[in-house]
């Protein structure tokens, strides 16, 4: 077995669930785990990769890498496939992971299995796991052949810096002449003063029971206070509460903080999917009979707009 991992970067960061893939990838006995970092000057971000159990990282370092589309990610990985044999290509899930590994399933003929919680060898042969039914349970898919590409949830392993320092490589730049048809005019930024929601160790999330929009200033205090990420649910945001971009669940995010603090949130499945890997969960709702106390490890009956600021307060004074 010989391992590939995109290691997806953004300002300057080699990002958390990449580097938590190639942990995981580190730990399925491979010794030379190989990671791909791809833009422009990554060079120094590539040297990283070794702390996470990265035996060697093949570095394409090219201005024309310099805009995150997907299609140059799917040559440049092709390439290193081909050229190296490796049989297995793994990816953190994202937007842009998502678009490169599809391509790169159709650019080499390959199987492609996402949404996966696990990864395993079993008598010999690399069987993954995914939820399915709601995540009600969980089933074990495999491939049929080579190489196989792997697309995990958000939030399934957390990164394990081991030290070490991995081999350097410069990888081949050739772009099909498709691929360099698109081209990025300008690069959008969500406006956010915390974390980033993918990211976060503690996330303030909100839900219908806020009562109104203006109320979100409740969430966004808390967590402020915490130093979290502010997050929301599908009917939040269907009714233009808060932002696509915040949205936890089914249809939305799938997060995996240390803390999560669900706000006037009833805990439909639907959302229960997206947030079930927090570490800590504690629910604040009016609600006794509400689902989401049911799978909660700490929750608070009450007037969330008494108990969120009072909590602020007490957050604050003891961090000073």
């Amino acid at each position: 077995m010989s391992i590939l991992v995109f290691l997806e970067h953004h300002d300057d960061e080699l990002q958390k669930g990449a580097l938590a893939v190639l942990s995981k990838a580190a730990q399925l006995g491979d010794p030379d785990v190989a990671g791909v970092v791809i833009g422009a000057g990554v060079r120094a971000l590539a040297g990283e990769a070794g702390k996470f159990g990265a035996a060697k990282v093949f570095v394409a370092d090219d201005e024309s890498l310099g805009a995150p589309l997907p299609q140059q990610r799917v040559d440049v990985i092709a390439s290193i496939v081909r050229d190296h044999g490796y049989d297995t290509v793994l990816f953190a899930a994202s937007v842009l992971a998502a678009d490169v590994a599809a391509g790169l399933a159709a650019r080499l003929d390959a199987g492609l299995n996402w949404d996966l919680v696990d990864l395993a060898q079993q008598d010999g042969a690399l069987v993954g796991k995914r939820p399915a039914l709601g995540d009600t349970v969980f089933v074990d898919v495999g491939w049929t052949g080579e190489p196989r590409l792997a697309l995990f949830r958000s939030g399934t392993f957390d990164p394990a810096a081991t030290g070490g320092t991995a081999e350097l490589v410069d990888a081949s730049v050739q772009l099909e002449e498709h691929s360099q048809a698109a081209k990025m005019i300008e690069q959008a930024h969500a406006e956010s003063e915390g974390p980033d929601l993918a990211e976060a160790d503690v996330i303030v999330a909100g839900g219908r029971g806020l009562g109104g929009p203006e109320n979100f200033t409740l969430v966004e205090e808390l967590a402020k206070a915490l130093g979290g990420a502010v997050g929301a649910t599908r009917a939040v945001v269907d009714a233009g509460w808060y932002p696509y971009s915040t949205q936890i669940g089914q249809t939305g995010k799938s997060v995996a903080p240390k803390l999560y603090i669900a706000c006037g949130i009833s805990g439909a499945i639907q959302h229960k999917v997206g947030m079930q890997g927090s570490g800590t969960i504690v629910a604040i709702n009016k609600d006794p009979n509400a689902p989401i106390f049911e799978f909660c490890d700490l929750g608070v009956v009450g007037d969330l707009h008494a108990i969120v600021p009072k909590l602020t307060e007490l957050v604050r004074e003891r961090r000073g």
